[in-house]
């Protein structure tokens, strides 16, 4: 799931004019995608094997998602490059492609080792210039995308600050690949006399979204004790899903800038602890799933 994967990937501009659609169904499009991406990475990734359409088809399904959507998000997950399709007689099956692993591996990393260790902070910011012009518009959600992903926050236009310096390279990448690498800036500094550090970290994230986002996931992952294997698939996936926008929402600021109570700690050691839990049983299920639906193909036919 990748830095984009993991947030979701993204395709490339075309500079045509989007077609108006209804929010109910951009909004499952995007579902039905985003899932598709979480099932790649947690259990398509680490078996390596090809998956049938059915069988993808089938587990979206369990999440509510209709056929139609489900194969849309297939097709598309296979236009930008993430899988390749095969055709086997009437059925189609499906592989990461190598960028699509490495898209892969690179979230799975960041999602599975986000909130597992704090490194101690000596004060220093990593600051980076990059201006866009407010015509571009795809091009600056391009940026604010993948330098969020990357853990920075924006307190002004055109400035991107985060307290992990080591992510200069990360950034210096994200600006090469959009191609505003000329006009660009980076320096590390501590911060000065002028003004508030605290309240530059209030412009630069919504850290009471943040929260209130971890608050609902403790709620949701704490109590929950699923009884079977279809019911651990299902809370294995879904809290995965759930985890794996935090690297994109939380920047993961040093103690001494968070707010008081901070809970995304107890939401990291609730995470670890149920996928470390749920996995096998989780993983085993996917594999006889999968293994059924191949069968029930090689009867029917199917795709």
């Amino acid at each position: 799931m990748a830095g984009a994967a993991a947030s979701g990937s993204g395709g490339t501009a075309t500079g045509r004019t989007r077609p108006v659609v209804s929010r109910r169904r951009e909004i499952g499009e995007v579902s039905a995608r985003s899932l598709l991406m979480t099932m790649l990475g947690e259990y398509v990734l680490p078996q390596g094997r090809p998956v049938w359409t059915s069988a993808l088809v089938d587990a979206l399904a369990r999440f509510g998602v209709e056929e139609k959507s489900a194969r849309q998000s297939l097709a598309r997950t296979g236009a930008e490059g993430w899988l390749a399709s095969e055709r086997v007689g009437r059925r189609v099956r499906w592989a990461l492609t190598p960028p699509g692993r490495r898209l892969l591996t690179e979230g799975a990393q960041r999602i599975y080792d986000f909130g597992s260790g704090e490194a101690a902070w000596d004060g220093t910011w990593l600051v980076v210039l990059a201006s866009v012009p407010e015509a571009k518009r795809d091009l600056r959600h391009r940026v604010r995308t993948q330098l969020t992903w990357a853990g920075f926050g924006s307190p002004e236009p055109g400035v991107w600050i985060t307290p992990h310096a080591d992510r200069e390279a990360e950034a210096l990448g994200v600006l090469k690949e959009l191609g505003l690498t000329d006009g660009a800036m980076s320096f590390t500094a501590s911060y000065g006399a002028v003004g508030s550090e605290a309240a530059m970290v209030a412009r630069a994230w919504d850290l009471s979204e943040v929260e209130e986002r971890y608050e609902a996931f403790i709620d949701e992952f704490t109590g929950l004790r699923p009884a079977d294997g279809d019911a651990v698939l299902h809370a294995q996936t879904k809290l995965v899903h759930e985890w794996r926008r935090f690297p994109f929402l939380d920047p993961r600021l040093p103690p001494k800038l968070l707010p008081p109570g901070w809970n995304g700690a107890r939401a990291a050691a609730l995470f670890h602890s149920r996928h470390a839990e749920w996995s096998p049983a989780a993983l085993a299920r996917w594999t006889e799933l999968t293994r059924d639906q191949r069968d029930q193909d090689d009867r029917g036919g199917g795709s």
